[in-house]
């Protein structure tokens, strides 16, 4: 029996009146591809946010699919700043009030820029964390975008880069 989870993602979703469904793990999830195969889901479908921050402190949160790679240059030239880096897994916390690989458009839309990759659009549905690193939440990409707002925009590192 799968204890209960509630996690103010799941709070944002319900109130928003979006269906979702929760996909529950085994285990807590140690990588994107790790969750998306405890949850039976392709890992381009897995949303993975990644927190991005300036030399000014501006941040953004990239999110793409979870085999693909952002590229700050590219995140930086949309918010017009200088060097852009990812956060280091100490400030995502203090940052979002989530460790690594559970922070989702939902936990700081209204606080940042989200900016999310357009390759993203080819799937109805689409995974975020639920908050929990037991679960994974499942809902229709444009429902995650009518909900966050966010810039749909290249932000991919091109393949012969990586």
């Amino acid at each position: 029996m799968m204890p209960e989870i509630d996690t103010p993602i799941l709070s944002i979703l319900r109130d928003a009146g979006i269906v979702h469904r929760i996909l529950p793990h085994q285990r807590a999830a140690t990588s994107v591809l790790d969750a998306a195969e405890q949850r039976g889901v392709n890992p381009d479908q897995m949303v993975k946010s990644m927190l991005l921050r300036d030399m000014g402190g501006v941040l953004a949160l990239a999110c793409l699919p979870g085999t693909a790679s952002v590229d700050p240059r590219k995140v930086r030239d949309i918010l017009g700043c200088r060097r852009m880096t990812c956060a280091d897994s100490g400030h995502v916390q203090s940052i979002t009030g989530y460790s690594p690989g559970m922070v989702t458009p939902l936990s700081v839309m209204g606080f940042m820029p989200i900016i999310i990759d357009p390759t993203l659009e080819q799937y109805e549905f689409v995974n975020i964390s639920s908050g929990s690193p037991m679960a994974g939440v499942e809902l229709r990409f444009d429902d995650l975008v009518q909900l966050c707002s966010p810039t749909i925009a290249d932000i991919r590192r091109d393949a012969k880069e990586e």
